[in-house]
């Protein structure tokens, strides 16, 4: 990029930091969600720091597409409210039942619905690209193939989740307080949690089909080597699911916040990375995808 071009990205990634930061506070507005005035100059530095880094993800993953135009905008749309609003809430509804989760799913709604159109404008993919010669063969499996690769990711993300969950916020006096439980081996917390919440394992796993479902059109339409889309997918999962706890808010202490922070950006940042080398590269056998891991590491 010569000087121009990056004076012309740079007043593009502002405009969009500026719509993104007008469509929180509109849909905070809508769904009457308007902070105190204390509240607000408690979260204004927060909230530019969350405008910067969820334009940020959203900007490289446009300027990287194939798609364009409607079908990218709905795709914006779709990352945006999916992982933001509707991955985060889903959860919540089960660890924090008495919030009202309906202001927050209009305003995340509202949000996407704001920014998603003006984002493609701003950053030129409304029309097609010259088109080039290379064959996108991402995501091509036999059924066989994504049946024992969808248990495998399953598999993988309730792993992560509570491997990370113990190691990493249980650890926190904070948040055993917060939630009322107390430090014990990692077996005895698995059974303790199996015992009182049978429905929390089957729910994770399905939350892990909802992940892949949001990666399965950005791994589709990305362009460059696998890695960048593995990237380009761990960034989007761990920064737009994660980057609302930087924000103060009134139903959960600072400090519980921040060790939700270090558990879930890590974790769902490696899962989206196992997603995208997972279900974009072809594996005959179970076996076969054992010893592709032995020659990638």
């Amino acid at each position: 990029m010569d000087g121009k071009s990056i004076v012309v990205f740079g007043l593009r990634f502002i405009a969009l930091c500026m719509v993104m930061f007008v469509a929180l506070s509109i849909g905070g507005v809508v769904t009457g969600q308007q902070a105190t005035t204390e509240e607000t100059s408690a979260s204004l530095l927060p909230l530019f720091i969350v405008v910067i880094l969820n334009t940020t993800v959203l900007t490289y993953a446009i300027i990287r597409s194939k798609w364009y135009g409607p079908r990218l905008i709905g795709v914006v749309f779709i990352t945006l409210f999916g992982i933001q609003t509707f991955m985060s809430q889903i959860e919540t509804l089960i660890f924090i039942p008495s919030i009202n989760a309906i202001p927050i799913f209009i305003m995340g709604l509202v949000t996407a619905a704001i920014f998603s159109p003006p984002a493609v404008i701003i950053l030129g993919k409304m029309h097609r690209e010259p088109e080039t010669d290379e064959k996108n063969v991402r995501l091509i499996m036999l059924g066989r193939e994504w049946a024992w690769k969808l248990c495998v990711t399953a598999a993988l993300f309730v792993i992560l989740y509570f491997t990370f969950g113990y190691f990493i916020a249980w650890q926190n006096p904070a948040v055993r307080e917060f939630y009322g439980g107390e430090l014990i081996g990692f077996v005895p917390h698995m059974m303790t949690i199996v015992q009182d919440n049978p429905r929390l394992v089957p729910f994770q796993v399905l939350r892990a089909m909802l992940w892949v479902a949001l990666a399965l059109p950005v791994i589709r339409m990305m362009k460059g080597k696998l890695w960048e889309t593995a990237l380009t997918v761990g960034l989007l999962f761990a920064v737009l699911l994660n980057s609302q706890l930087l924000i103060p808010n009134p139903y959960m202490p600072e400090a519980v916040r921040m060790a939700h922070l270090v558990e879930t950006a890590p974790s769902i940042f490696i899962f989206g990375l196992i997603v995208v080398w997972l279900l974009s590269r072809h594996h005959s056998s179970f076996r076969d995808l054992f010893s592709r891991v032995k020659e990638d590491v």
